[in-house]
């Protein structure tokens, strides 16, 4: 009888996958939660892979939260987001960035910056559209395009350039049939940054092309030595751009879920459309939180949060290039980006076997699309003691592939 349940368990599954759109059933799982599975449960593994800030939300941010459901504050809010968290959004931007957004028509609180850039994408692709992606980028742009029905077009950017974007490497993967660029810069998962002088050659072929452009930014607050300089912010550009930002890694705020885009009024509208029958509105306890994030005291705590992984920024290069394994220097997010050449391993093997043998879990480059080989990233987003530990272990790891 059990056996008989086996089978006939085995072929409603079989069945049940012939339903699935082929565009969703073949997405593979993402290659950051693979690592981030095995590794947890096992105490002993120090994980540098999961892009997630070690620190807790500061206390007033969830005070805030913690005093608006004592007073019972728990309905839907406006489909667009709280006016007032919109407001300190755009007056944030323009502070902090020199971006002007009107809060009533060109900015939308989203579940996330990762529900920004779905609504994003829904509401420009139409089929066959290419979709312009720098790699390595971050995992979910290529697996949103393809559900959303475009095409992805990878454009390799390399390590001895910085791994920044040039109008001539995007130049040449243009076709008539280019829609969207994503950019992301400070760069997920290599810290590359882009100035305004490595800005303005970019913004002229998108212009040239007539492209649209989403601009992920969430890491824009996390920049060393040199301001983020917004791609909105350049000239022609601002009613191009999509930009999209959160609380998630400057602020500490994963969990919370709180993101936003900011666009021309025709584009925000036709994402709002998308949004509302979707989600219908973020949820009202984190958009109390995030507005409290943007008070002084929230900014204060930012700042000093960032302070401490420029130390640990500092740290995991020097680290890294004493082990032997070459490192650019990341300035903006919070992740090194080492080769991993020079030990004959492929990012997968090299990943793995640093996991079983040494308990130390980082992202094979490989998981960032195919430029991404002979790569891996590691997350500085943990405490200096365990920094020092990792760095330890992969030092006795490359020294065994060495002498192995």
């Amino acid at each position: 009888m059990n056996v008989m349940n086996e089978q006939t368990k085995s072929q409603d599954v079989k069945s049940m996958n012939s339903y699935l759109a082929p565009r969703v059933r073949d997405i593979p799982p993402s290659g950051i939660r693979k690592f981030f599975d095995l590794a947890s449960g096992n105490k002993d593994v120090i994980t540098l892979g999961v892009g997630e800030p070690d620190f807790v939300t500061p206390w007033h941010v969830r005070e805030a939260c913690v005093f608006s459901l004592e007073r019972g504050r728990t309905a839907y809010t406006s489909n667009a987001g709280m006016i007032e968290l919109r407001e300190a959004i755009a007056s944030y931007l323009y502070d902090s960035f020199a971006v002007s957004y009107d809060a009533k028509d060109q900015i939308l609180v989203t579940v996330g910056g990762s529900e920004a850039i779905d609504l994003a994408l829904r509401a420009l692709i139409a089929p066959g559209d290419e979709i312009l992606i720098p790699e390595p980028c971050y995992v979910s742009y290529s697996p949103i395009t393809s559900i959303g029905g475009g095409v992805t077009v990878g454009i390799e950017t390399f390590a001895e350039d910085d791994f920044k974007l040039t109008a001539e490497m995007l130049e040449a993967k243009i076709s008539p049939k280019s829609k969207i660029l994503i950019l992301c810069y400070p760069s997920n998962p290599t810290g590359a940054i882009m100035t305004y002088e490595d800005w303005l050659p970019i913004a002229k072929v998108v212009e040239k092309h007539d492209l649209i452009v989403i601009a992920d930014e969430i890491y824009a607050e996390l920049t060393y030595g040199q301001k983020h300089v917004s791609f909105a912010s350049i000239p022609g550009m601002m009613d191009r751009t999509i930009l999209v930002s959160g609380f998630s890694k400057a602020f500490a705020m994963t969990g919370w879920r709180m993101g936003y885009a900011c666009a021309h009024p025709d584009l925000i509208a036709a994402m709002y459309k998308i949004h509302q029958y979707t989600v219908m509105c973020a949820p009202v306890m984190g958009q109390v939180a995030a507005l409290e994030a943007l008070t002084p005291t929230g900014l204060e705590e930012k700042d000093r949060m960032m302070e401490s992984y420029n130390q640990r920024r500092r740290l995991i290069v020097q680290g890294l290039e004493q082990i032997g394994l070459t490192c650019h220097e990341p300035k903006g997010a919070f992740y090194a980006f080492p080769s991993i050449v020079s030990t004959g391993l492929s990012s997968n093997e090299f990943a793995e076997r640093l996991l079983l043998e040494a308990k130390v879990a980082a992202v094979p480059g490989t998981a960032f699309g195919s430029s991404g080989e002979g790569f891996l990233r590691c997350s500085y987003a943990t405490s200096v003691i365990q920094l020092n530990e990792a760095l330890d272990r992969i030092g006795q790891f490359v020294n065994k592939l060495k002498n192995g």
